[in-house]
C-alpha cells in the first residue's frame, strides 16, 4: 500500500494520504465490519475470523478477535494461533502488524504502525511494522508505536507506551516504557491447539 507524497497530495491541507482505491477498500471494510461483526456476541470469533480473512487478513486457528476491535486495513494484519485482540483495541495497520502465536492485545490497547515526520514541513506520513511476539502481552490501554517489536513473552503494562523494542521475557511499564523486571517464567511445550 502506497502512502502519497504529502507535498503533492497536499495532505497537510486536507488532501488525501492514501490512494482512492485504498480509501474505497477501507470504506467497504468499515461498512462490512460495522454491519456484520461489530454487534456480534463475544463467542462468535469464528465468524469474525472469516470476515477478516475474506478481506485479506491472515488469521490463525483459534484466534479470538472481538467485535468492537477496529482494524484499519485487514491485508496488513497477521494473527497467530490462539492469539487474542481484546475488546475496543485499535489496530492501525498502515504497515503490517503481526501477533505471533498466543500473543495478547488487551482491551483498549492501541497498536499504531504510522506517524508523521515532524522534521518535514508537510508532515509526511510514514509507516513501520509492529510485531507482538509469541506469548507477549500488550496490557489494557497500552500504546505500541511504529516499528516496535515485543519479544517473546514480553509484557507492556497497562497504559504503558512503547516506542522502542521490548526484549524477550521482560516487563515494561510507564510512558515512555521502562524496564520493570525480567520474567522467570518460560514455556517449553505448546499450549493445546484450539479447534478451528
Amino acid at each position: 500500500m502506497k502512502i502519497l507524497d504529502a507535498k503533492s497530495a497536499r495532505s497537510h491541507e486536507g488532501g488525501p494520504t492514501y490512494s482512492l482505491g485504498n480509501r474505497a477498500f477501507r470504506a467497504t471494510w468499515i461498512v462490512v465490519w460495522k454491519t456484520c461483526a461489530s454487534w456480534t456476541p463475544p463467542a462468535m470469533h469464528k465468524w469474525r475470523r472469516f470476515l477478516l480473512r475474506l478481506f485479506g487478513a491472515k488469521i490463525g486457528p483459534g484466534a479470538a478477535i472481538y467485535g468492537n476491535v477496529k482494524v484499519w486495513y485487514p491485508p496488513h494484519l497477521v494473527v497467530g494461533r490462539q492469539a487474542i485482540i481484546g475488546p475496543g483495541a485499535t489496530i492501525y495497520n498502515v504497515e503490517t502488524i503481526t501477533l505471533e502465536d498466543f500473543a495478547i492485545v488487551s482491551q483498549g490497547a492501541n497498536l499504531c504502525s504510522a506517524s508523521h515526520d515532524v522534521e518535514d514541513i508537510y508532515f509526511q506520513t510514514f509507516a513501520r511494522p509492529i510485531t507482538v511476539g509469541r506469548r507477549a502481552w500488550v496490557a489494557a490501554e497500552a500504546f505500541v508505536g511504529p516499528g516496535v517489536s515485543l519479544g517473546e513473552g514480553a509484557i507492556l503494562g497497562a497504559r504503558g507506551c512503547a516506542f522502542r523494542d521490548l526484549p524477550p521475557w521482560t516487563i515494561h511499564g510507564g510512558n515512555p516504557a521502562r524496564l520493570l523486571k525480567h520474567r522467570s517464567l518460560r514455556f517449553d511445550d505448546d499450549l493445546p491447539r484450539a479447534a478451528e
